[in-house]
This record gives C-alpha cells, sequence and structure tokens, in this order.
C-alpha cells in the first residue's frame, strides 16, 4: 500500500525549502551584481579603447563639446563627452545627442541618425548594468529631482573627470572657466591614480552634499573607474564629504 505524506512532513519539507530559499537567494543576488560589475568594467574598458585613439586625434584634449549656459553664452559641458540625448533640459543635453557628442564614433562603429531627428538614437555602450540613478540630483524642479538612471537622465551612466568635488568651476582635466573654450588636458603627476571616466557615483559627495547615488550596495559609496593610464578598476570606495584625493584615485593632475 502506497504511504502519502503527513501534514507534519509536508511542513517539515517547507520550511527546508524556506531555509534553502533564505540562504541561496542573497547569494544569487550577490552573483547578479558581480555579473553586473564586470559588464560596467568592461564598457569602460571599452571606452578606454576609444578614448586612446581620440586623444592620438585631438593632441592629448579629452572628448569635448560645447553646450548653451542657463544665463546665455555657451560653454564645455562635460556631460556631453558621449552617449545619447538624456532628459535634462539645460546645458543641451536634451539637444545633443549621439551625432555630436565627440567619444561615440571612437566606441561604436555605428553612425548615428542626426540630432533633429525626433527619435532619440540609443548609445548602449555608455549604458550601465548597475546604473540606479540618484535620489537627489541638486535640481530643486519637480520630475528632475531625482532619477532612476543617469543614462536616462544625462545620456550616460558614466561621466568625465572635468571638474573637482568642490564645484563645476574647478577644472581638472578639461581646462574650462564657466566661458572657457576647453583644450588639452594638463600635465598629469600619476596616471596610474588620477581616474578620466566613471560611474556618476564618483561626484556622489559634490561640494559636501550627497545625491544618494549607492548603486552598489544600501551604505558604501562606490565606484568603478577607468584611469589615465587605461586600467580600470572595480567598486573603489567614496569617502563622504569634499575628499578629491584618496589612497586609490584622485581628481587631480
Amino acid at each position: 500500500m502506497r504511504r502519502a505524506f503527513t501534514l507534519i512532513e509536508l511542513l517539515v519539507v517547507i520550511a527546508i525549502m524556506a531555509i534553502l530559499m533564505g540562504i541561496l537567494l542573497p547569494s544569487l543576488s550577490h552573483a547578479r551584481l558581480a555579473a553586473k560589475t564586470t559588464v560596467c568594467g568592461s564598457r569602460l574598458q571599452q571606452i578606454g579603447v576609444g578614448l586612446t585613439s581620440y586623444l592620438a586625434d585631438f593632441k592629448e584634449a579629452l572628448p569635448q563639446a560645447r553646450g548653451p549656459l542657463p544665463g546665455g553664452g555657451e560653454s564645455v559641458i562635460g556631460a556631453l563627452f558621449a552617449g545619447k540625448k538624456g532628459i535634462l533640459p539645460f546645458y543641451g543635453i536634451d539637444q545633443i545627442g549621439a551625432e555630436r557628442r565627440p567619444l561615440n564614433k571612437y566606441v561604436s562603429s555605428r553612425e548615428p541618425a542626426p540630432d533633429a531627428e525626433p527619435q532619440v538614437v540609443e548609445m548602449q555602450e555608455f549604458k550601465s548594468p548597475v546604473d540606479r540613478g540618484c535620489e537627489n540630483t541638486g535640481i530643486p524642479v519637480t520630475g528632475l529631482d531625482r532619477t532612476d538612471s543617469y543614462y536616462e537622465f544625462i545620456g550616460s551612466s558614466y561621466t568625465l573627470n572635468d571638474h573637482t568635488l568642490d564645484g563645476e568651476e574647478y577644472a581638472t582635466l578639461v581646462p574650462m572657466t564657466p566661458n572657457g573654450p576647453g583644450g588639452k588636458m594638463p600635465p598629469v603627476l600619476d596616471t596610474t591614480k588620477t581616474w578620466v571616466v566613471g560611474t556618476h557615483t564618483i561626484y556622489n559627495y559634490q561640494q559636501d552634499g550627497d545625491r544618494q547615488s549607492r548603486w552598489f550596495g544600501p551604505v558604501q559609496v562606490q565606484a568603478n573607474l577607468l584611469y589615465l593610464d587605461f586600467h580600470v578598476r572595480l567598486r573603489v570606495n567614496v569617502p563622504p564629504g569634499v575628499v578629491n584625493t584618496t589612497p586609490d584615485y584622485t581628481f587631480l593632475p
């Protein structure tokens, strides 16, 4: 005669399955994050390859595009170095897209459609799978005060090292002032330590604020960085406050 499970046996099996799921799910979550982090690092490495060619063509000047300033005139806007049109209606972010962002053609072999066309041309090469945006963009406008994706907001998950954490008027690798023309990089003391392109999380504590860009965990802010010697480091710790130089990286030439 075939023996069926008793209620107690069934409950024991369910309890064991719940325990196993509790053990395995965090491991799976960590594995997914590790995989996404690796893809992000690979895209930074790809950006580095393109940047090498760009620097050769433009005599050691980083990718630069000019955008309109809110008070009139225009200046080099670091966010326009690569990617697609974003949704931010300032500095040309929502007008200057894949066609006119200078690094794109050095990273992608695709010929983007003109920016004048209505559709937004996607540039997945500049979209990080760990991009979770931020809770505080620093823009006091409803709908623009936070974002779930820097790629959608600005057009790229990655940013250029063009200013320090002290503020956008303090230039680093792109010699610009509010109305300056940009130009060649200044001499760099240690290319193995000065980062050149990184995830937006590197600017989380700009001007001693907290943009709450926690892509890798709920507490510690971390960033993936491409350095000027073109090596990539993953999940580099970003300390609170205006700290432009750490044992792991520096904003400064």
